[in-house]
């Protein structure tokens, strides 16, 4: 069994928790000291760094949404001066006030050190080629990945996302071993290669680290039978610091936390209470070492729960079930973060639609596609075919611009989405994940 840390992998529970307390005994300073937000916020609940002198009083302080991270746009979370920040990225949601993330250079080491622990995991070495086919840019995903990647002293091919075709010429020639990217795309890419009558056995391809998207085992089982590879998963969270949370190890019973970077808890989504391990609910996660960008019990969306049993592969880091669905209306689309909301105010920008509208979302062909019924005004069906054409493609293109997302758009009559809407939800998410 491969380890990056084995002694902090398999750190016994005692020793564990000990660092944890203490590193957030620091965190809780810090934070207090240096991000005005924490600093109010705890103020108006009356507590004060020297309270936390345990893990359970640690579950007293408030959450932190992303609302406030919205309304402290763009440095406002920063605990460090912004020339100690040597990397920005920010969260790929739709939204009008993205989430900016810092990194010192100290964070970026241990982000590429937490993403090359689960890469030796799930059977990554050194003597790999990896191929990154995450976009690279502003979201976190791909350069997470890649230096992880690098860490470890794989080749790496940053390949983002371009087309499928030359992304299978690249496997072909440059004899990629690991497949890097969403696990949907895995799927369509299986379905190029048929198309191209090419045999994945006569690939180099042996293993696929997939993310961005909620997954089930039936589509780990589907890209395992069809590309002959092995299939793990992992978790990342853009405001934390990406992928390298999570990730599974060789037994697959679970994706292991790295607790000593990030300290997990699980709370009822309604009530915000704290629910003992085994218990479903939402995942709430603070960071221990992050410089830049602290962050103290977050509330992530995902609903998933914990096992804190002991692993077969030696690892002593809790275990996550893989996220089951999201407290919000957040939709997944390729790995990006689609907020339903935005749709809402798209419409309100243009004349002739009308405030209503319906979300499908559904998978052909092992492609995510977004379809979005419009209320529009009478006069609309009224105009000749070309005019119909031409505005339809002008709410396409200004949804697609704000939700990063191609869109398909379908105008109604409002009496008749009115009726749509009475027999199914304002969202309907058919895929199987």
């Amino acid at each position: 069994m491969a380890y990056w840390e084995e002694q902090s992998e398999c750190c016994p529970r005692e020793d564990l928790e000990q660092l944890q307390l203490e590193r957030l005994q620091s965190v809780i300073n810090r934070v207090y000291k240096n991000v005005a937000f924490y600093r109010a916020l705890f103020d108006g609940e009356r507590i004060v760094p020297e309270d936390v002198g345990s893990l359970d009083a640690f579950t007293k302080l408030p959450f932190t949404t992303k609302k406030d991270l919205e309304k402290n746009y763009p440095y406002g979370m920063f605990a460090v001066p912004l020339r100690e920040v040597v990397r920005i990225h920010t969260t790929t949601d739709t939204i009008d006030t993205p989430t900016v993330v810092g990194y010192t250079a100290h964070d970026l080491k241990t982000w590429s050190d937490l993403v090359a622990r689960f890469l030796l995991s799930g059977g990554a070495s050194r003597d790999d080629v990896i191929q990154v086919s995450f976009h690279y840019g502003l979201f976190t995903g791909a350069f997470g990945l890649h230096h992880g990647a690098e860490k470890i002293g794989a080749s790496v091919i940053p390949a983002s996302s371009e087309n499928t075709e030359k992304q299978i010429r690249i496997m072909q020639d440059y004899r990629t071993t690991v497949l890097v990217s969403t696990p949907s795309y895995a799927l369509f890419l299986a379905d190029t290669l048929e198309e191209m009558g090419i045999d994945p056995k006569q690939m180099m391809l042996k293993k696929g680290l997939f993310g961005g998207e909620i997954w089930s085992d039936k589509t780990r089982a589907d890209i395992q039978e069809r590309l002959y590879i092995e299939a793990f998963d992992n978790y990342g969270v853009s405001e934390l610091m990406g992928p390298g949370i999570a990730g599974e190890c060789r037994e697959k019973q679970g994706l292991h936390i790295v607790e000593d970077h990030v300290l997990p808890e699980i709370i009822d989504p309604e009530t915000g209470e704290s629910l003992p391990p085994g218990k479903t609910g939402e995942l709430v996660l603070t960071t221990l070492t992050r410089e830049a960008f602290p962050l103290v019990r977050y509330r992530t969306g995902d609903i998933t729960s914990l096992d804190y049993g002991t692993c077969a592969c030696g690892r002593t880091m809790v275990r996550m079930k893989r996220i089951e669905r999201r407290t919000d209306d957040l939709i997944i689309i390729k790995g990006i973060n689609v907020d339903p909301h935005q749709i809402e105010k798209v419409l309100l920008e243009i004349e002739g639609c009308e405030p209503h509208y319906q979300v499908i979302v559904r998978r052909e062909n092992n492609r995510d596609h977004l379809v979005v019924n419009v209320a529009v005004s009478e006069n609309i069906f009224f105009d000749e075919l070309r005019l119909q054409e031409s505005f339809v493609e002008k709410v396409r293109t200004a949804l697609g611009r704000r939700l990063n997302v191609r869109v398909d758009v379908k105008l109604m009559e409002r009496k008749s989405l009115e009726e749509s809407l009475k027999k199914s939800p304002k969202i309907v998410d058919s895929r199987e994940l």
